[in-house]
């Protein structure tokens, strides 16, 4: 079953349920990969469902900060129960330990201190499983 085949499945029992609020979501995110293969002109596959699922929860973490710097209880509750919705459709992440340990074998495999061929190589080996930012981080710190 692909990934989008698991998200329509989801919308139904949501449906059944009566969860208005996972509804909404599962809405969210067929109707965002929907867009994206009409923009792109052709299906996506599980990593393209993945990538757009990513997007949607990166945005949401952007919009909690501000939520939470104006105060507004109410929004973050509700951002914060779509997040994990969104995040139990991505793979699982890895740690801190598990990216550094990445890195240092790319750093050892690359044999440069050139920071952009790094930052790719790193996000290639992570594949999804980790936040750009994160292994930007780790990697600033181990060839900073």
């Amino acid at each position: 079953m692909t990934l989008l085949q698991q998200l329509q499945e989801d919308l139904k029992t949501a449906m059944k349920q009566r969860d208005a609020e996972t509804l909404q979501t599962i809405r969210g995110i067929i109707s965002a990969v929907k867009n994206k293969q009409i923009d792109s002109s052709e299906e996506l596959d599980d990593d393209g469902v993945q990538k757009v699922i990513a997007t949607l929860s990166k945005q949401l973490k952007d919009a909690l900060k501000d939520f939470e710097t104006a105060g507004r209880e109410d929004l973050i509750e509700k951002t914060t129960k779509e997040i994990a919705l969104l995040e139990s459709f991505l793979p699982k992440q890895l740690s801190d330990s598990q990216i550094e340990e990445i890195a240092k074998k790319v750093i050892d495999k690359v044999g440069t201190e050139n920071f952009g061929l790094l930052m790719g190589a790193v996000v290639k080996e992570v594949a999804g499983q980790a936040e750009g930012n994160r292994v930007r981080e780790i990697l600033q710190k181990l060839i900073g």
